[in-house]
């Protein structure tokens, strides 16, 4: 694909989808997706129900910057709803598929969308909401705008106009929107394509969820940009990925797909022959998991560094070192800074809190001008929360995570919501959740649990509880029941003695 007309085609239109337009319309023939071994979409066609799905959306009455919430099972037709969306310039909001009706009635009451959309059987389509309300299926032939002939032409959008809102959690236990707009998404997928040699004939193997920023905005992104065949995996599945990565070039994954790879006897240097590129984001990626797939496979993961408002902020090399524990320099166009605890900068080595700025920042948190304002510094950096360290080359290790931020399985959860809920329950005098390390997941989700005096409350007591309240991947995965929890002398729980107290609880039940 020329780069010159992805050029002309970002100065004719700001919306983002003005460059998977000029890519597709360039290789129409081109599979687009591929699934089960046979193509189902080429870029023709994602232009054609694309269109369509566009026009659909302007019939519900769902206008330009109008928000549409979507609670969706990773499949084509959410594909096709996502890119309707950019084309028709409405905000698109995706929300996790594990969100229960309480947590979809607080991002339905905060986005006020003109549009909900579920897939059949989730929460999405019963949780009350006074909006217009439409269900899909997996199945492209019964798709709502398959009866639409009309093409919606992709929209005018500037640099600036909403394309998305994801919501990050809190450590209040509020979700924030992070704004992205048509500029940042443009920006950062150009950029990646460079960084990463995005070649003519890359296949991507794509086995993310399409709800999150790692495999809508990355992954899926950069195969529209450079109309890209992708083989579609509407799910994470070790033997299916296994039987299509001779058939791909490249594969993005969270470190959990990789520890369970390395635990297939056939996942080997002769399987990953035609492979170019395996990147790793999301959470942190062990060395142990590192070496031991450069010795297996003969490829050097690549991982990279990113957040939600940021979209991607570092990466590993393509050409040159890729250091194990480290997520490399700052991208092009992008300025990374660590700041010591005294507002200055961080010497070479010490750790301090990560700062960014460029053109990938988002906009702002979604009717929040003050949270917004008070993760800025006054010279318009973001401040990430992240505590990192910069070597003399540039590169960042991250190395903890302020707020007491969990990871588990490339998923985000902050405690405080999930100690919200625990701290409901009858007989729960107050409750610390915490991360600790898991084999499989990165981190696990652990509450211990202090009881009222004389309760005789039971772990099996709060999983009933908390699986009716909160989304599967925040769940604790045990809970531990104890008479108090430990304080230092302000009276502040100490989670740091309780992480190092049960730093190896999983480890010991694997044994």
């Amino acid at each position: 694909m020329a780069e010159t007309s992805i050029n002309t085609a970002e100065t004719r239109n700001g919306n983002v989808f003005a460059l998977f337009e000029a890519a597709a319309r360039a290789s129409a023939d081109r599979p687009f997706l591929i699934v089960d071994g046979g193509t189902l979409l080429t870029y023709g066609e994602m232009l054609d129900h694309s269109g369509r799905a566009a026009a659909w959306l302007r019939s519900a009455g769902v206008a330009q910057g109008d928000r549409v919430v979507v609670q969706a099972h990773k499949s084509p037709v959410a594909v096709i709803l996502y890119l309707a969306c950019l084309r028709a310039g409405t905000v698109f909001i995706p929300l996790n598929t594990a969100y229960q009706e309480n947590e979809l009635a607080y991002f339905l009451s905060d986005a006020e969308p003109s549009l909900l959309v579920a897939s059949l059987g989730l929460p999405g389509e019963t949780v009350a909401f006074d909006g217009s309300r439409a269900s899909i299926s997996g199945d492209l032939s019964a798709a709502p705008w398959t009866k639409t002939s009309d093409l919606l032409p992709t929209v005018a959008a500037t640099s600036t106009d909403p394309a998305a809102i994801l919501y990050t959690s809190g450590t209040t236990g509020r979700s924030k929107g992070a704004v992205l707009t048509h500029g940042n998404l443009s920006s950062n997928v150009i950029v990646l394509g460079t960084a990463w040699r995005w070649q003519d004939d890359d296949v991507l193997l794509h086995a993310l969820p399409t709800f999150h920023a790692h495999g809508l905005f990355v992954a899926l992104h950069l195969a529209l940009l450079h109309a890209s065949p992708i083989l579609f995996h509407e799910r994470f599945d070790n033997h299916a990925v296994l039987r299509d990565i001779p058939r791909a070039t490249v594969f993005m994954g969270v470190p959990t797909f990789y520890t369970r790879l390395l635990g297939e006897p056939a996942f080997d240097k002769t399987l990953c022959a035609g492979m170019r590129l395996f990147i790793s984001g999301s959470a942190p990626l062990l060395d142990a998991t590192f070496d031991e797939f450069a010795e297996r496979t003969g490829h050097v993961i690549l991982e990279r560094y990113g957040m939600t408002e940021a979209l991607m902020v570092t990466s590993n090399p393509y050409d040159g070192p890729r250091i194990a524990g480290s997520v490399g320099p700052a991208i092009s166009g992008i300025s990374v800074r660590v700041v010591a605890e005294n507002g200055v900068p961080a010497t070479i080595g010490e750790p301090g809190v990560l700062e960014m700025k460029g053109p990938n920042m988002f906009a702002g948190y979604w009717r929040n001008p003050d949270k917004t304002a008070e993760d800025h510094t006054a010279d318009g950096y973001f401040i990430s929360g992240d505590i990192a360290t910069q070597d003399e080359a540039g590169y960042i290790r991250i190395v903890g995570r302020a707020k007491d931020l969990i990871i588990t399985g490339g998923y985000n959860v902050y405690p405080k919501e999930v100690e919200m809920v625990i701290d409901a329950i009858d007989g729960v005098a107050e409750s610390a959740v915490i991360g600790v390390p898991h084999p499989d997941f990165g981190e696990g989700v652990v509450a211990v649990v202090a009881r009222d005096a004389g309760s005789a409350i039971t772990p099996q007591d709060v999983a009933a509880f908390v699986g009716s309240e909160l989304a599967a991947f925040k769940r604790p995965k045990t809970s531990i029941i104890v008479d108090e929890l430990p304080r230092n002398a302000m009276g502040k729980i100490q989670k740091a003695e309780l992480r190092a107290l049960y730093k190896d609880l999983f480890f010991k039940s694997a044994a």
